[in-house]
């Protein structure tokens, strides 16, 4: 009789430690921290441009520190905030780090380069 309570409790540890474990999910390729949020904002105007940045570079900072890739586009996108406030050499450098996680934006990457270099 103790035998089967024994058996029974380790069965159910079992069974919970399954489950347990699959109540995670997997991990996202990338980390989003609410980027599709500010392409929204970015289009709908309920947020500056400087504040639109500032999120985004909260999100970089975060991404680091968690050792997390941002997913294609990020880069790019600040970029080009960074080009409405003036911030020229800072919109080369997000276009090349974009160009370097994601090869395959080199050339629109190039393409608003040159727009921005004239």
């Amino acid at each position: 009789m103790i035998a089967i309570r024994r058996l029974a409790a380790l069965s159910g540890l079992l069974v919970l430690g399954v489950l347990g474990g699959c109540a995670s999910g997997p991990q996202s390729l990338y980390y989003w921290d609410g980027y599709q949020q500010q392409v929204y904002q970015r289009f709908d105007s309920k947020s500056s441009t400087e504040e639109q940045i500032a999120a985004l570079e909260a999100s970089v900072q975060k991404a680091r520190a968690a050792d997390r890739t941002l997913p294609p586009g990020f880069h790019a996108h600040l970029g080009m905030l960074y080009a409405d406030v003036g911030k020229l050499d800072q919109v080369r450098q997000q276009f090349e780090t974009e160009k370097a996680l994601y090869p395959e934006s080199a050339t629109y990457m190039d393409f608003l380069m040159r727009k921005f270099d004239k």
